[in-house]
């Protein structure tokens, strides 16, 4: 087999992979609908409810979207998790094992999915944010900047959830292992001002990965400063993209060749 005919059936194996992976969430609306309807909730709570307490020097709406984006993100990784973790529990990737398809095409055909998803739902909660009075006064730059971040960002948590479904022994646990997705925003600067925390919260809120992302995405949103955050955030992305990816890549072929 040639260099080209090889590269050739890589890529119909993630094509078709991706198909199918699309064709699940079709199928699962309910979980779509969820993913995208609870950071929607999470929004006018937050707006609506809290906003008014909290004094973030600017309107709120501004200061909240970008974490909001963030949790958005963490639903959808989430369901990449269980998703996974379906394949691996009911006999899915023994009968894909019988088939020529190259193992790196199932777990990228799921990530695949979770972008689309992600990028559909990242889409209406905007849409959304736009309608409840968010005022961004980004640029055409600034748009590119805040959608490559979240991109990086969004590839990189659906990469770490594949590899957390791997390890999954249910779907169940799927969804317990990536609760800290949902988790880590709480904990970040999406919410409130990180020197409003606790002192010991503090030094966590400030140098978690997720804190420095939020900090960039609100600055290219909304002009705040960016300072040293877009290269930690970009740093931390790109990290996280290639630890999880070699992380799911390991886990997959240790149980797929058992």
């Amino acid at each position: 087999m040639t260099t080209h005919q090889g590269f050739g059936a890589a890529v119909s194996d993630v094509t078709t992979m991706i198909d199918r992976s699309v064709r699940l969430t079709r199928r699962n609306v309910d979980t779509l609908f969820v993913s995208i309807l609870l950071p929607l909730l999470m929004m006018a709570l937050f707006v609506y409810v809290f906003g008014g307490a909290i004094n973030t020097g600017t309107q709120y709406i501004n200061y909240v979207v970008p974490g909001i984006l963030l949790l958005t993100t963490g639903y959808g990784a989430a369901n990449t998790a269980m998703a996974v973790a379906d394949d691996m529990t009911t006999g899915m990737i023994d009968r894909l094992r019988s088939l020529p398809i190259r193992s790196f095409a199932v777990l990228t055909g799921h990530v695949a999915a979770s972008v689309a998803r992600n990028a559909v739902s990242t889409a209406i909660v905007i849409l959304a944010a736009l309608a409840m009075g968010f005022r961004p006064n980004a640029g055409p730059v600034d748009w590119l900047a805040a959608i490559g971040l979240l991109l990086l960002y969004v590839i990189a948590m659906s990469w770490l959830a594949a590899a957390l479904g791997v390890i999954a022994r249910s779907v169940e646990s799927a969804s317990t292992l990536s609760f800290f997705m949902l988790f880590l925003p709480y904990l970040s600067s999406a919410f409130v001002r990180t020197e409003t925390m606790p002192a010991f919260l503090r030094p966590i809120s400030r140098h978690q990965p997720i804190t420095s992302v939020i900090e960039s995405v609100r600055s290219f949103l909304t002009g705040t400063p960016l300072g040293s955050n877009g290269w930690i955030a970009l740093a931390w992305c790109a990290g996280l993209l290639i630890f999880s990816i070699s992380l799911a890549t390991v886990l997959f072929r240790r149980r797929t060749t058992r």
